[in-house]
């Protein structure tokens, strides 16, 4: 089975058309079953990618030290932002295997009902 590659175009469409009304109903059917699994899969991404280690305990520590609570409230705000960005980027890879895996089960299983 051959590894389908996608333009940018094909993305931005594809991305475009997530915007359609009550696009992700099935999705978030799916994703509420799944949720522990994946809660452990994006722990064991993030872990193994040493996202909890050096820059991200550093940069922890260092919003945790700031003195003045105006500025360490916008550098945890800041801080929040960017580790939802890495935590949703890592979760769309995921996202993206766990539909080429269901696919793959889908059409080893239309292949067994065939044969």
């Amino acid at each position: 089975m051959t590894e389908r590659s996608f333009t940018a175009e094909q993305v931005d469409a594809a991305v475009q058309s997530l915007t359609e009304a009550g696009r992700f109903a099935h999705a978030q059917e799916i994703v509420t079953h799944a949720a522990p699994g994946l809660q452990r899969i994006l722990g064991t991404a993030l872990d193994e990618g040493g996202f909890f280690e050096g820059a991200h305990a550093a940069e922890s520590a260092r919003v945790a030290a700031i003195d003045d609570a105006e500025q360490r409230l916008t550098a945890l705000r800041v801080l929040a932002a960017e580790e939802t960005r890495i935590g949703m980027l890592i979760g769309v890879a995921i996202g993206l295997e766990l539909a080429d895996e269901l696919r793959r089960v889908s059409e080893k299983s239309e292949q067994g009902e065939s044969a």
